[in-house]
């Protein structure tokens, strides 16, 4: 079997690709057009696709109902909760108190992302955690022509941890495998010649997971693609995931547009 071409697909969900999404990433839905052009002109050519599936509880950490301020009002999306706001009372964990904020210790020695509260979003089973209708239909297309299934990839199923990069959970947890480094996910994908990149949002998953590529699969990293035109950041968070693709640049990873002809 061919393994030369495969696209690595983030998060391109209903509730982040439809405008009346949970959690629309403003463009997604432009961006999905043109990614599933992009493989449909491609088809003969690509080899493999992966897609990833945000999948999360209701009482996720990242979600309103996981916490309450002294009110018992639950925090709005888009609010930043810190350790230290936690250790003052300002906000509560409901559930698994210590857990909860062992993860925001643990989030902020690392640096890289603050804890923010969403929008329920992809929760599991529902419309909103479903592949985007226009992805959908060229997926199709793909796996009856080729003769191949996609694969599906499920993250963020554990409420405790937030789940960006498709490779490991942001803090990865002791006892949930779930969580931990998808090392063979990481082999699989090496196998190729190249690997595409494209998917949702710009700023926070794809970000994440091009970042544990470098991270702990160089050779794989060095095989990406990055599709700028078939990715949007959060608005307003752009700068979050902007030192990773600057990182990816120095490293000499490749970055193109989808009206570029596949090799």
């Amino acid at each position: 079997m061919r393994k030369k071409n495969a696209i690595l697909i983030i998060d391109a969900q209903y509730d982040f690709c439809n405008p009346n999404g949970a959690l629309y990433v403003s463009g997604a839905d432009a961006d999905m057009k043109r990614l599933s052009d992009f493989i449909h002109r491609n088809k003969e050519n690509i080899d493999h696709i992966c897609v990833t599936l945000d999948s999360h509880p209701i009482n996720d950490i990242s979600h309103p109902a996981f916490w309450q301020d002294k009110a018992g009002n639950f925090p709005p999306p888009f609010t930043q909760i810190t350790l230290a706001e936690v250790r003052e009372r300002k906000w509560t964990p409901r559930f698994s108190a210590q857990e909860a904020i062992q993860y925001l210790t643990d989030l902020e020695a690392q640096g890289q992302f603050p804890h923010f509260i969403w929008t329920e979003h992809c929760l599991t089973g529902s419309k909103g955690a479903s592949l985007d209708d226009t992805l959908m239909d060229v997926l199709r297309e793909w796996s009856r022509s080729n003769g191949k299934p996609y694969q599906a990839v499920t993250k963020g199923t554990n409420p405790l941890t937030e789940h960006f990069g498709i490779f490991m959970a942001q803090i990865p947890l002791a006892n949930a495998p779930e969580t931990q480094l998808n090392q063979s996910l990481l082999d699989e994908l090496e196998g190729y010649e190249n690997v595409y990149l494209a998917g949702q949002a710009k700023s926070h998953c794809v970000a994440t997971s091009l970042r544990q590529a470098m991270e702990y699969a160089p050779k794989l990293a060095n095989k990406m693609i990055v599709l700028d035109d078939c990715m949007s950041d959060v608005t307003g968070l752009g700068h979050l995931g902007t030192p990773i693709y600057e990182a990816a640049k120095q490293r000499g990873i490749k970055f193109a547009k989808s009206t570029d002809a596949i090799a």
